[in-house]
């Protein structure tokens, strides 16, 4: 009765002991450079904000990359990896054993004659625990660095999934705005050759020369340089999207047909809103400073005593090999470790601590920098593109109405027919300009959407939202 109640006082005050935890506790930093931050939070759009444009070909390309992208699977399964380190390191703070059972036979023990021919039999069965009392709190830092590392894991995740996201958009943009350009520039050939037709026609008729046919052919030619140059556009574009959907470009077929996608109202910014706190970049380097800071605490409990209990429960053999009070047994082991020798070698450790978590604080300092100039250049240059959007869109339908008035022209008389050829020429030029423009528009718009992890709105949500 007397072990019992020692053990029992050992034990509680190892346990009282317990509640010390050395090294830095982590605080966030609040701002970084005048920069606010805010905790992380996934953007109520960032699963739906390509639905926005209305694209069910764009939505199917998408969805097929969410479940078949080979890093996206590789960086879920990073989760289900970070996590369980975080399990395991909690349960290191918890006792440890195993029930076991062995059973040994031997003949001729010993060298002694007395053993001579003399069959001993042995067994043991029970119950083997350990549990280490952390007294500086070394697993519970390394339980909160697992932690830390786990929810890094899930947010390099969320980034990788924005990543390949804006990926497909941008290379679908690119589809289809090389479709669209094919379709011009083929067209634009095919009215060049018509028109190389009623040139020869006319030469034969003494009405023209071969200078306005050179002229001419000059045209197509340069049109027809061009198509193989869109042609390489497109088929990278194609096999961009077949390796992000995790296909061969054989096997992918593009439905749909060939409209650059577009909003109706441009998106907007709401000053109120801390964009910061939707950036899966900048939260993940945040939880790796926090993991970092744990590690210091790790490394430091290697200078304190460091305590451990043993023990065991259970039957050893007996003559009889029979199960009962003759052969129970049990033990209980304590031990400390007061001071490691090599205290150099338990510093150079902790100063390797401390250089990770000064790396990772630089590293997430410059993570914030770097997604505030993100944000606003993208934002910036989707206003310009804009800007050019309008005007593509102007000079389309400046050439189209001085295209309408040549043709009338040409059928009264009044104009010849290598001026109408100018004017056609010059309409098919800025319906190709035009979608160059509409996909440069479409590319930074999804650099707005990439940048904001998909969190900004449209002016008509906004507009209906503060209704």
């Amino acid at each position: 009765m007397r072990r019992s109640v020692t053990f029992l006082a050992t034990a509680v005050a190892v346990a009282t002991l317990a509640g010390c935890t050395v090294g830095p506790d982590y605080e966030k930093p609040q701002q970084v450079a005048n920069v606010a931050l805010a905790d992380y939070v996934a953007a109520p759009a960032l699963q739906t904000w390509w639905t926005e444009f209305e694209d069910p070909a764009l939505s199917v390309l998408i969805a097929t990359a969410i479940k078949q992208n080979r890093d996206l699977q590789q960086a879920a399964a990073n989760v289900a990896k970070a996590n369980a380190a975080f399990r395991q390191a909690g349960a290191n703070r918890w006792p440890d054993g195993d029930l076991s059972s062995s059973y040994q036979v031997s003949e001729n023990a010993t060298l002694f004659a007395a053993d001579d021919n003399v069959i001993n039999r042995s067994y043991t069965n029970g119950l083997s625990l350990s549990w280490n009392a952390d007294l500086a709190g070394g697993l519970k830092r390394a339980q909160e660095a697992a932690s830390a590392q786990a929810q890094q894991a899930t947010m390099l995740w969320q980034d990788a999934k924005l990543q390949i996201i804006s990926q497909v958009a941008a290379s679908y943009g690119d589809y289809r705005g090389a479709q669209r350009r094919l379709f011009y520039a083929e067209m634009n050939r095919n009215f060049l050759q018509q028109s190389m037709d009623v040139i020869q026609a006319q030469i034969e008729a003494g009405s023209a020369t071969e200078f306005e046919k050179a002229q001419l052919e000059v045209q197509m030619r340069q049109v027809e340089t061009q198509i193989p140059a869109i042609r390489v556009t497109q088929k990278t574009a194609h096999n961009t999207l077949a390796a992000l959907l995790g296909q061969t470009a054989e096997s992918l077929t593009i439905g749909g047909g060939a409209g650059i996608p577009a909003l109706q109202t441009p998106v907007k910014i709401d000053d109120s809103i801390n964009y910061l706190q939707y950036r899966p970049d900048v939260a993940s380097a945040e939880r790796n400073l926090a993991a970092m800071t744990a590690q210091q605490g790790v490394a430091t409990a290697e200078l304190y005593p460091d305590v451990s209990v043993s023990g065991f429960l259970g039957f050893l053999s007996s003559p009889s090999l029979a199960l009962n009070s003759a052969s129970q047994s049990w033990n209980v082991t304590p031990s400390i470790r007061l001071l490691p020798l090599n205290l150099a070698a338990v510093n150079t450790r902790i100063d390797m601590a401390e250089a990770d978590t000064a790396i990772a604080l630089s590293q997430f300092e410059q993570t914030v920098v770097e997604a505030a100039n993100d944000m606003q250049l993208s934002f910036d240059t989707y206003g310009l593109t804009r800007e050019q959007l309008v005007s593509a869109q102007s000079q389309f339908e400046a050439s189209e109405r001085a295209a309408k008035i040549a043709r009338a022209r040409y059928r009264s008389g009044t104009t010849d027919f290598l001026q109408l050829l100018d004017s056609e020429r010059e309409l098919l030029d800025s319906r190709d300009q035009l979608a160059v423009v509409e996909v440069a528009h479409f590319q930074r718009l999804v650099g707005v959407y990439r940048a904001f992890s998909g969190a900004l709105q449209t002016e008509s949500e906004l507009q209906a939202s503060a209704r």
